[in-house]
């Protein structure tokens, strides 16, 4: 029960970063310096609680981690802005968990059971299904989102998923570091993996630092996600973190105004039950 408790955090953590950061405002590369900046705080304080050893690759490796970090999360916001955080964040988590457990199939060899082929196969279906649906726009729609951009969003999402899924697969499946002590070189490529997107024009306005209370919420999320992997395993820890998809859709809809037709509420109810319950069935997939 402990353990299922620490994975609600993740969710709830991760899953309010979207509309959180949408909510505080600033245009993308300032929403992710500002994240990032948080990111660095919380993780200086982990350090200094913990003081975990440090060796040259651990820096090397950890910062090229967090700068692609930076690329997925730069990536993410930009298509926020375009598609809205209710079709964005559940895309964005889809294409990561689609591409990311079939490079993990295919080339890494993590499936290797019958079994795993079988509800693995099922799951990743089951994530298309909640693409089309949670992106699916009613063609009657009167009102048009101010700034909204389908075709800006997906291809911003391409990027973003480009960038998530390097970073993955550096930390779990080439490298595996102790998460609290990777955190602090990881903090430092998301900084300047940001401050690229910036061309290094470092301006310390007040939305920069309001978007810092996100980064510590990244932090806080990153850190309970160890605690509910200790707990209760991996396989829950990984499939509670995905709920967070429910988080972002909700908040978008109540607290950044994301306007949805009857049609695309149903629409959206569908690709949030197969969502679910691909990315449960990812989660079991997993404890094999």
């Amino acid at each position: 029960m402990e353990g299922i408790v620490y994975a609600l955090i993740p969710m709830v953590a991760w899953g309010s970063i979207g509309f959180v950061s949408n909510k505080i405002g600033g245009r993308p590369n300032q929403q992710t310096f500002g994240m990032t900046l948080g990111a660095l705080l919380f993780a200086l304080v982990v350090w200094i609680l913990v003081r975990p050893e440090m060796t040259p690759i651990l820096w090397g490796v950890g910062i090229i981690g967090g700068m692609l970090w930076s690329m997925g999360q730069y990536g993410q916001f930009q298509a926020m802005q375009y598609m809205g955080v209710s079709v964005a964040n559940p895309l964005s988590s889809g294409a990561q968990l689609v591409f990311g457990s079939l490079i993990g199939a295919i080339v890494f060899g993590e499936w290797t059971k019958s079994i795993q082929f079988i509800l693995g196969s099922i799951a990743l279906l089951l994530l298309v299904i909640g693409f089309y649906f949670t992106s699916k726009q009613d063609s009657h729609k009167v009102v048009i989102e101010k700034g909204s951009d389908f075709g800006k969003g997906f291809r911003a999402l391409t990027s973003s998923t480009i960038g998530y899924l390097s970073y993955a697969i550096l930390f779990n499946n080439i490298m595996h570091f102790d998460a609290l002590a990777v955190i602090l070189p990881m903090a430092v490529g998301m900084v300047l993996g940001a401050l690229l997107f910036m061309k290094f024009h470092i301006q310390l306005e007040a939305v920069v630092i309001k978007n810092a209370l996100v980064g510590i919420m990244w932090g806080i999320g990153n850190i309970f996600m160890l605690l509910a992997a200790a707990k209760a395993g991996l396989a829950i820890a990984f499939s509670f973190s995905q709920l967070g998809v429910i988080i972002s859709i909700i908040g978008g809809i109540l607290f950044l105004g994301e306007t949805k037709t009857k049609k695309e509420i149903g629409w959206l109810s569908i690709g949030i039950i197969c969502f679910v319950a691909g990315a449960i069935l990812l989660g079991v997939v997993k404890s094999f």
